[in-house]
């Protein structure tokens, strides 16, 4: 696929409606005058401090620290957690950013080791974690889990893998980075949703629209100790209100605006399972508002399809990925503000473009 045709799209139909650079900034800086908003030095500062205050006691915890990047984040929390502890292996995920994405960070850098757990496919479960015979200086679990369709486990079940780390000292972290897409389907408010866990990730621009940025929360020791770490890894940023400010001034809107977005996913499920049968969805019904849609047809054809549409309509359906089947691809859609003002009539249109293009190739 030409990388270009995205850029011709007016309509990007996966995530929320991203500002030019010149107008987000100008937002930030009529948002910073209406504040009275001062630059941090080196994370001392009124507005950025009351927002890591801000996250802890939304999510239940002492303390909260900005770090600059999630993969800065996760494995500073997860070596920490293996110090002082008889082990150094880490339980989690096969698809867990951390194994998927990192370029394998935290083994070349000699932090920690993992051990994967679980059915690829679905979340790991309790039976799961005791199955393995080592002995866990933490575990990780991702709520929600991206790489499966934005997956959770059942209340129930996380609340039984909390108290099983409890009784075992193994220290219990949450890849939160969609965790503010978590409420909606628990029907929990934050803060239960993470009682129990020992430290926690959050994004400030996966849902948020933040510049970037993350937020690590847990007990103040166990921050005192990642504010060092995160200084020795290059993350002790000058100013961080570029960040702080951009997450912040949406940050209430955006977690208003999640019931109603679970709400257009659930509504998007049921047109497409009563009107294309050909495509299937995975989760078979939605757990957050994010989804991966399968499709009949191969990489090639659907990155052939995506590159028309793009081309002749201005939308951009999403990046195709390959199946364990030759002959389907799957792309990923998270559901914000495009899907969510987007009416059924023009989705229909769309999809039926895309059934009716490929049965002519």
């Amino acid at each position: 696929m030409k990388p270009s045709a995205r850029h011709l799209c007016h309509t990007i139909l996966s995530g929320n409606k991203e500002l030019a650079p010149h107008q987000l900034f100008s937002d930030m800086a009529k948002w910073c005058l209406d504040n009275d908003v001062a630059h941090d030095t080196y994370g001392e500062g009124e507005l950025l401090q009351a927002f890591e205050k801000e996250i802890a006691q939304l999510l239940g915890f002492e303390s909260a620290l900005f770090i600059v990047t999630g993969t800065m984040n996760q494995p500073t929390a997860l070596q920490l957690a293996c110090e002082n502890r008889a082990s150094n292996l880490v339980a989690m995920h096969s698809t867990s950013h951390i194994l998927q994405h990192e370029a394998q960070g935290f083994q070349l850098q000699k932090r920690f080791n993992v051990i994967p757990i679980g059915h690829q496919y679905s979340p790991w479960t309790l039976n799961d974690l005791k199955a393995s015979p080592e002995e866990f200086a933490a575990a990780l679990y991702e709520l929600p889990m991206r790489e499966i369709g934005g997956q959770l486990p059942q209340w129930q079940e996380l609340q039984d893998i909390k108290h099983y780390c409890q009784q075992k000292c193994i220290h219990f972290h949450m890849d939160g980075a969609r965790l503010w897409e978590c409420a909606a389907y628990y029907q929990q408010p934050y803060h239960e949703i993470a009682k129990g866990f020992d430290s926690v990730y959050v994004s400030l621009y996966k849902g948020i629209g933040g510049l970037g940025g993350s937020m690590l929360v847990g007990s103040k020791s166990f921050i005192d100790r990642a504010r060092i770490w995160v200084r020795r890894q290059g993350g002790d940023v000058y100013h961080r209100t570029p960040y702080i400010v951009s997450a912040k001034m949406a940050f209430d809107e955006r977690l208003a605006q999640m019931p109603k977005l679970f709400e257009r996913t659930q509504q998007i499920y049921a047109l497409i399972q009563a009107d294309y049968p050909e495509l299937t969805l995975n989760p078979e019904m939605p757990q957050c508002n994010m989804l991966h849609l399968y499709l009949p047809f191969s990489v090639q054809q659907t990155e052939a399809l995506c590159d028309a549409l793009a081309r002749e309509q201005g939308v951009w359906f999403g990046n195709p990925q390959p199946t364990a089947l030759s002959a389907q691809s799957k792309v990923e859609w998270y559901v914000g503000e495009t899907l969510l003002t987007m009416s059924d009539q023009q989705l229909r249109s769309i999809l039926d473009w895309l059934m009716e293009n490929a049965s002519l190739k």
